[in-house]
């Protein structure tokens, strides 16, 4: 390998490093009943208006049904129902962020989106403990911004900690 190749070759892999880190500590933010809450943004494909929902029986309540995306079937989960908050109807804010876990794409049903936000490590403690060294298996942690926080969502755990065996 001559110089100029090595050249190319590591400012390739500069280019790259910089690439992965531009979504590091970044957030997308949205809305549930009153609260806010964040998932890693390099999780999330795109957001999208509600849509037509085709219910798919036996699923658990928070499940809603499936979505046609350009030819591809992906499940919906409804986030107010799984985290045990009161249904409400959907609105022109409601939305849906389609996330990308282990190559399984959802969608995840929200009140509405309010941002993208750079959160450090720095600003984030790990979840409150609500018993006995438990914390809520949904919660990653708790980002301060400003004199706010917002709930930062453990996204794997959301999709794919099921109540009594339920799958996706």
């Amino acid at each position: 390998m001559n110089l100029r190749e090595k050249l190319d070759e590591d400012l390739l892999e500069e280019n790259y490093e910089e690439e992965e880190d531009t979504q590091e500590d970044k957030y997308l933010t949205f809305v549930i009943s009153k609260e806010e809450y964040g998932i890693e943004i390099r999780y999330v494909t795109e957001i999208i208006g509600i849509q037509n929902i085709t219910e798919v029986p036996n699923m658990p309540l928070y499940v809603k049904g499936v979505i046609n995306l350009r030819g591809k079937v992906i499940p919906v989960i409804d986030v107010r129902l799984r985290f045990g908050v009161v249904e409400r109807a959907y609105d022109d804010r409601t939305c849906i962020i389609v996330i990308n876990i282990d190559d399984q794409s959802v969608g995840l049903i929200v009140d509405r989106v309010s941002e993208v936000l750079d959160i450090p490590k720095s600003e984030v403690e790990p979840p409150p403990k609500v018993r006995k060294g438990e914390s809520s298996r949904f919660i990653q942690g708790m980002g301060k911004v400003g004199d706010k926080v917002k709930i930062i969502l453990n996204a794997y755990q959301l999709l794919f900690d099921y109540d009594k065996g339920a799958e996706l």
